[in-house]
């Protein structure tokens, strides 16, 4: 009687399509899961946020009170934002409340003087003047709003460091102090064309001929 023959256990079966796979192939990869649809909200870019609001908190004490019986209606805003006080008041009140902040109040060292450009307001530049007062140890700013063009006066008469400040203020912002002694450039060249700080003013911005003429580059970048 014949041996029967049993399969080889070890073999596997072949495919069902019939043709038995190469021993060396290697199975198919699983095909990618498709990505899950982003939400509708996503695919649109968030709006821009609106700028921050500078929350105040009224100012009183008696430097305001002093400022308000000297000037009345001259200062229209006292104001305290993040523990730093300063009042608003009208370009021509400037100098006086200067004087008498020095002289009375002991705000005798002018710490810095600088410039804001608003383009889109009516009164484009605030101008800021900042205090320091050694007996009372406190610090102030004085602001005030003006349009392009317009020369507020020099406080060179009360603080003569306001000097070289306000010939800074007028290199990068372009306002000219009425009565100062010697308005004119003190960081870029004289014959520089336009003023850096201003907001038109980009900021690769440069004056090209300037740079060329006096460097022999065709760009100081």
């Amino acid at each position: 009687m014949a041996d029967e023959q049993t399969p080889d256990a070890s073999a596997a079966p072949p495919p069902s399509g019939g043709e038995a796979a190469s021993p060396t192939e290697k199975p198919a990869a699983p095909a990618p899961k498709s990505a899950a649809p982003k939400p509708a909200a996503a695919a649109h870019a968030a709006p821009p946020k609106p700028p921050a609001v500078m929350v105040t908190t009224p100012w009183e004490s008696d430097i305001t009170q002093l400022l308000k019986d000297r000037f009345g209606g001259d200062i229209t805003e006292f104001s305290t934002y993040l523990g730093q006080n300063f009042l608003v008041a009208k370009p021509d009140a400037a100098i006086p409340i200067l004087e008498t902040l020095k002289l009375e109040l002991d705000f005798d060292y002018l710490v810095d003087l600088t410039a804001v450009d608003y383009p889109k307001r009516a009164d484009r530049f605030e101008v800021v003047y900042i205090l320091y007062s050694f007996a009372r140890n406190e610090r102030m700013r004085v602001k005030i709003m003006i349009p392009d063009g317009c020369s507020p006066a020099t406080a060179v008469t009360v603080h003569l460091g306001a000097n070289w400040l306000e010939r800074e203020v007028f290199d990068m912002f372009g306002i000219q102090f009425a009565g100062h002694p010697d308005m004119r450039r003190i960081l870029l060249p004289e014959e520089w064309q336009g003023y850096p700080l201003r907001k038109e003013y980009g900021i690769l911005q440069q004056d090209e001929r300037w740079v060329q003429e006096n460097l022999g580059i065709e760009s100081g970048q």
